[in-house]
């Protein structure tokens, strides 16, 4: 094995290892996707950071990828409460993500594909924001892993109807339309700014 390949792979395993003794003893997890760019006034910041207040007020954990944002509204809500764990899984950039100062539990991930493993792996539900290529990403990788039965239980929901409306027609009309999903895959997302809608539908999950 190459030196460079070793030190590849180290990084790998601490990623995973770092981010399994942060999460192995939690339960009642959920995780917050959303934009690093959204301002602290913006609306859908407000909203995050009032649903992560919620569902921490219920000993629900909050997890996020520990940026500014959406992510760091989120784990605002979270913290102030000191009712529940507010988790940061950060990530190594050029740019953007720097770490937010409300997680009661953090580090910083080597690897996009960990760090999205690991933000997943632990919690029973997945709440997303409006949000860029990043916040993309994450969402697919989650409606892969529950459309193809890795994660059954899995729930899943998209906060910002008039954001994601435009997504959700290409799914039906496109996607669906041309048989590349079926009409139960449709199903996979609500779509609703109802936080209390989500905080009920969420806390039926609490283990």
């Amino acid at each position: 094995m190459k030196k460079d390949e070793a030190i590849h792979n180290d990084k790998i395993l601490k990623d995973f290892n770092d981010a399994k003794a942060i999460l192995k003893d939690l339960k009642n997890n959920v995780t917050i996707f959303g934009s690093a760019r959204t301002k602290n006034v913006d609306k859908y910041s407000l909203l995050a950071q009032k649903l992560a207040k919620r569902l921490a007020r219920k000993n629900i954990n909050i997890i996020t990828g520990g940026g500014a944002g959406i992510m760091g509204a989120a784990n605002k809500g979270a913290f102030k409460t000191k009712k529940a764990q507010s988790i940061g899984l950060n990530i190594l950039l050029p740019e953007e993500q720097v770490p937010n100062p409300y997680t009661t539990r953090n580090m910083t991930f080597n690897y996009f594909f960990s760090r999205k493993y690991m933000l997943i792996k632990y919690s029973q539900a997945i709440v997303v924001f409006p949000g860029g290529f990043g916040t993309l990403d994450e969402l697919f990788e989650v409606l892969t892993l529950v459309h193809t039965g890795k994660l059954n239980k899995l729930k899943l929901f998209l906060v910002g109807c008039d954001y994601w409306k435009h997504l959700m027609k290409f799914f039906e009309k496109t996607l669906y339309k041309n048989k590349m999903i079926s009409k139960s895959d449709l199903k996979i997302i609500t779509l609703t700014d109802d936080l209390k809608l989500i905080e009920k539908e969420i806390s039926k999950l609490k283990i």
